[in-house]
């Protein structure tokens, strides 16, 4: 057969693989482990071609560690509940649970179509109460040691819809869904408190020397420590003070005014009597709460006509502003603007014609001609028009303004921080309940353990607007734990970011009565590699460290970090195609002929645009159940691992699955059809193979598969995918063109033949397996050592080296790897192209480099 029958063979080995259970997990503690773990998906009912190469990259490396002997836990899961299913659940009259099942059901079938090597044993969906009941007791567990709390917050609320909005959901100031004008409101929401833990998460990225560097800053940057000081001004004509956190004290004598965030209990006290006043901060909470949304809008402000005296200038009057840009959760709500040296600073005077007077001078400037014009000043130099700070430099004068105030009794050196606790509240039905109880009598109230899990009742209706939980007739009601008397359940339930901070630690025991049986975590933990997009890179990794020392804290766990290794892969792209009315197209809508493309069936014409990362909003999706149905998985898999490097981004063209499609059938032929003789499994080296010259094609590509084995395991070590695949493409056309017949040499193509396919099983497992059967082997390659290379025949014998005259290359040499000087350059000055380019000359000077190349100076 000269085709690969890959859809008999595909079901073959899977079947085989599980029968056999060749990838149960089982902890034997005379081998090292290697746990390893891709980001588990959402179930939304179909995998895409990002989860073919998240998956696709973690089991080539799973199946690599099990085969190089360790003792390997590859598990996978469902990140089940979440906003998305509750919306399907709204528009199309199904329960959230049931569309959760099915679409398990679904992606579940289709990952295993792909042959990953998953202990599917130990599969768990959060939204099971088997899972979530364990995140209540710890959620109680975090509450008793101090990690948790209850108190206020801003929110974005939906009017029409009833319900809490995240950032993303407001787009242009309205609800994504209902349209209606977002509002901000002032809800109780419970919190975990990991800036406990801010500077100890910062430190810890020093040592976590398996992630990307880009990871390890943008999370530094997330955390967001900062070095400064806190300032008191006075307020004219009342004895409270206003604190202000700044990194820049140097600047303290050109401030030209103070700024309070819209929240803060200034604000709100000047409200209380000023009605504009009142009515502008009303305004500007109809803006989103987020960051972005801050920094993008207009920069504005409200007198409130209070002055804050300048602690350094005693006599300077500050006015003080609610204004829309400053942020109540940075710092203290607060700030002093220096219009000169910060540019948002500088547009807010500018609006409000207030002072800017520079007091940073660059170097090699004349301090008294310069000015601000319309671009603040940033740099480094010396302080001017700053008294006692005259003449410094920027951090020296950070130094002695922070010390000066601190003898004022005006403030004192302080360390801020960017991050904030972690808010885990969501008004929504489909999530964990957070096992709490309010009482009018006694207050907040644990759940009780031993009435774990407070499950979520089936009989909820999403026809009323709001959380389905809230207006629920009986199950919120409930007797208090402590007095007996009428109380009401917590109807918030938790954000999906706190099942996915410890599932990781669940799959080292999924099916046991504890949460995280001491004896399984410790031989599993941490997770020696884990895989995901970079667009988790700040969050959910946060949550998942942050997790893990709380856990710890609590006696769950003895570590603090829970990924050892990780790995961020690129995105997987496609072209876009539109036609001429602005409509997106399909890749499978379209015909191509050249450089041109039309719509299929019509002939429109269609725009080819750049390839970009595929959404369903721009169509140009290819759909994974196409691929495996008209290729197979083993194609789809070379093909995601040998057109780029992992980390980068990865685009899907079809002369690249075609391009993996001819090699896979090749392989295929290659074994299954040999053109010449293969020696039988085990048959011993044939006699006087050591006595064969180093130059016969024979030992060259013994010795080529020897180099190949060592090459693709480092590759695979260092996760360089791609190129493992080109030694395999390399290593097949040497064995293709070893045409010998004799015992030697079909002794050295079963060598390497032997070798090419267990190579190629990390990669393409079902063929590999059929492979290996067709050459005679009866033990499966899932349970197969990895080859290991002779390290004699890792050293040449003898090296290519080019030669040079005047620095002009003009022919190479082939010399034995241990030749001397002498010998190099007698061989050097012998080619023809050298002799010609010295044309009778006598060389001035030969210069060698052993083993690199020889240079001839005329």
């Amino acid at each position: 057969m000269t085709r690969y029958p890959f859809r008999e063979t595909e079901a073959k080995w899977q079947h085989r693989w599980e029968e056999s259970g060749a990838f149960i997990a089982r902890p034997d503690p005379a081998k090292r482990k290697y746990y390893v773990l891709e980001m588990f998906p959402y179930p939304s009912g179909r995998i895409h071609m990002g989860h073919v190469r998240n998956y696709t990259l973690g089991d080539v490396v799973a199946r690599f560690k099990r085969a190089q002997g360790l003792s390997v836990l590859h598990p996978m899961g469902w990140d089940a509940f979440g906003l998305p299913a509750e919306n399907a659940a709204i528009q199309n009259n199904v329960h959230p649970a049931e569309w959760t099942r099915e679409n398990i059901a679904t992606m579940r079938m289709q990952l295993k179509r792909m042959g990953l090597s998953y202990d599917w044993s130990r599969e768990l969906a959060t939204c099971d109460p088997s899972y979530y009941r364990h995140e209540q007791k710890m959620f109680l567990d975090f509450l008793a040691a101090g990690l948790v709390y209850r108190r206020e917050s801003w929110v974005n609320w939906d009017p029409v819809e009833h319900t809490v909005l995240a950032n993303e959901q407001v787009i242009d100031g309205r609800g994504w869904r209902s349209g209606a004008p977002v509002e901000r409101r002032k809800l109780a929401q419970w919190f975990l408190k990991i800036t406990d833990f801010a500077e100890e998460l910062l430190d810890a990225l020093k040592g976590l020397d398996r992630w990307p560097e880009r990871v390890r800053l943008m999370q530094e940057n997330w955390i967001g420590r900062s070095s400064g000081a806190r300032v008191f001004f006075a307020l004219e004509a009342s004895a409270d003070r206003l604190e202000v956190y700044t990194t820049r004290p140097d600047t303290l004598f050109g401030a030209s005014f103070c700024a309070i965030a819209i929240d803060h209990p200034l604000a709100a006290e000047s409200a209380a009597g000023n009605a504009e006043l009142a009515a502008f901060i009303k305004e500007c909470r109809l803006s989103g709460t987020s960051e972005a949304d801050i920094e993008t809008a207009e920069k504005r402000g409200f007198d409130t006509g209070l002055k804050a005296l300048n602690p350094f200038r005693p006599e300077q009057a500050l006015p003080v502003y609610v204004a829309n840009f400053v942020l109540m959760d940075y710092g203290t709500g607060a700030i002093f603007g220096c219009p000169a040296h910060d540019q948002r600073d500088l547009e807010f005077a500018r609006k409000y014609g207030l002072p800017v007077t520079p007091v940073v001078c660059p170097e090699g400037v004349d301090a008294g001609s310069f000015s601000i014009a319309g671009e603040a000043y940033s740099g480094p130099g010396r302080l001017i028009n700053s008294g006692f700070l005259d003449g410094l430099d920027v951090e020296a004068a950070k130094a002695r303004a922070t010390e000066e105030l601190a003898g004022m009794g005006a403030g004192a050196a302080a360390i801020s921080y960017r991050l904030r606790d972690w808010g885990v509240s969501r008004q929504r039905y489909w999530g964990c309940p957070i096992p709490i109880i309010h009482c009018p009598a006694c207050g907040i109230v644990p759940v009780p353990a031993d009435q774990l899990p407070v499950v979520l009742p089936e009989d909820v209706d999403f026809n009323r607007p709001g959380n389905p939980l809230a207006h629920h007739p009986t199950w919120k009601h409930v007797a208090c734990p402590t007095c007996g008397g009428g109380a009401e359940r917590e109807t918030d339930t938790f954000d999906t970011f706190f099942e996915s901070s410890w599932y990781f630690a669940r799959f080292c025991a999924a099916d046991a009565d504890d949460a995280l049986p001491r004896a399984a975590v410790h031989y599993w933990l941490p997770v020696d590699q884990y895989i995901g997009g970079i667009e988790h890179a700040i969050l959910h990794l946060l949550y998942s460290r942050f997790f893990t020392r709380a856990l710890k804290r609590c006696g769950y766990l003895g570590l603090e970090e829970p990924f050892a290794g990780l790995m961020t892969q690129g995105m997987v792209c496609h072209e876009t195609y539109r036609t001429a009315d602005g409509r997106w197209h399909a890749p499978s809508e379209i015909s191509r002929g050249g450089d041109s493309a039309v719509l299929a069936g019509t002939g429109a014409p269609v725009t080819v645009g750049r390839s970009e990362k595929m959404s369903k909003s721009k169509k140009n999706v290819v759909d994974p159940e196409g691929i495996l149905d008209a290729y197979g998985a083993d194609t789809a898999r070379l093909f995601m691992l040998s057109d780029s490097p992992p980390e980068r981004d990865l685009e899907w063209t079809e002369a690249g699955i075609d391009g993996a499609w001819r090699f896979v059938n090749r392989l295929w032929r290659m074994v299954t059809t040999p053109e010449h003789p293969l020696a039988l499994p085990d048959t011993p080296q044939p006699a006087g193979w050591a006595d064969l010259a180093a130059d016969t094609s024979t030992l060259r590509v013994y010795r080529q598969t020897h180099k190949t084995i060592a090459a693709v395991t480092d590759d695979l070590e260092k996760f360089g995918f791609n190129r493992a695949v080109a030694r395999l493409r390399e290593l097949a056309n040497a064995l293709g063109e070893l045409v010998g017949a004799d015992a030697a040499a079909a002794w050295a193509r079963r060598q390497g033949f032997d070798a090419l396919v267990c190579l190629a099983g990390p990669l393409m497992p079902h063929l590999a397996e059929e492979l290996w059967a067709a050459l005679g082997h009866r033990q499966m390659l899932a349970a197969t050592a990895w080859p290991v290379p002779d390290p004699r025949l890792l050293v040449d014998d003898e090296v290519v080296i080019g030669v040079q005259v005047n620095g002009k290359l003009r022919g190479t040499v082939a010399i034995p790897a241990n030749a001397s000087e002498d010998e190099t350059r007698a061989a050097a000055l012998a080619q023809p192209g050298v002799a010609k380019a010295l044309d009778g000359r006598a060389p001035r000077k030969v210069i060698v480099v052993a083993g690199r190349i020889v240079n001839v100076v005329v």
